[in-house]
């Protein structure tokens, strides 16, 4: 008796992989100039629910940063804008560039390691968690003065390097069922897996407001499920892989226009 859990899991783990490679096959493959945002896969209703600032439940998050880029905090009691002034002005087409290369750590940092930088060096204040509602917000209401901008990330040559180890990692097969990124995202977009569309990984929309979480999330966290999906052990949050990753995703999506925040299902 002590073994048929385990081979209950084996049994549902060769199934899922079955039934995963049923569900993928015979797909187109995703060319370069048929880049599609995760938008166009989305319901009438959900892309109208995007577009609406005044239903966008992700909106809530930008509010919430926008009154945390104004409140002081840390030792110094420095605000954002005491540094940055009208973040509509300042931080107009940054979330568009990012990953950058950060030469203080001779590495690529996110969106989120930047403003975590700042908080510790400008305003000697404690880092925010990442997933956190705050650092969340104060991302969200950044990337909402790019919107619509073309993403620009990935012309430092600097970056050249990590983002091949990104492209390493997203061609990868891991975890029980042997999935890549690619598997799903490049072979098979536009095909459905269960009831869910598979769009073609452009990370054109966060953080975004993911119908399912039912609250705004990370690229980080989206990272992390399709890597418990496949059942492989996920890096932790702000690990120097998921940059790489996003910093792969980010360039491979340059010119396409920045959506934050989106919403997904």
């Amino acid at each position: 008796m002590s073994g048929l859990p385990n081979r209950k899991l084996r049994n549902a783990g060769i199934a899922g992989a079955l039934g995963l490679g049923a569900a993928l096959a015979l797909a187109p493959e995703a060319l370069p100039q048929e880049r599609r945002s995760g938008f166009e896969f989305m319901s009438r209703e959900s892309q109208v629910l995007q577009q609406d600032d005044t239903s966008n439940p992700g909106m809530l998050w930008v509010a919430e940063g926008e009154a945390l880029w104004s409140a002081r905090t840390g030792a110094s009691g420095r605000t954002c804008a005491d540094c940055h002034g009208d973040a509509a002005v300042s931080m107009k087409g940054v979330a568009a560039r990012y990953p950058v290369y950060f030469a203080e750590q001779s590495r690529p940092i996110d969106l989120q390691g930047r403003i975590n930088i700042c908080r510790e060096v400008n305003q000697n204040a404690t880092p925010l968690p990442y997933e956190s509602r705050e650092l969340l917000a104060l991302a969200a209401f950044i990337g909402k003065q790019s919107r619509g901008m073309p993403i620009t990330a990935g012309d430092d040559q600097r970056l050249e390097p990590f983002r091949a180890l990104g492209q390493e990692l997203y061609e990868r097969r891991q975890g029980q069922l042997n999935f890549s990124c690619a598997n799903c995202h490049d072979d098979h977009w536009g095909r459905k897996l269960a009831s869910s569309v598979i769009p073609q990984s452009h990370p054109t929309g966060y953080p975004l407001y993911r119908l399912e979480w039912q609250s705004v999330g990370s690229l980080q966290r989206r990272f992390r499920n399709c890597m418990v999906g496949v059942r492989a052990e996920p890096y932790p949050f702000g690990s120097p892989e998921y940059v790489n990753l996003e910093l792969f995703l980010m360039t491979r999506a340059r010119g396409m226009p920045l959506e934050t925040p989106a919403i997904r299902p």
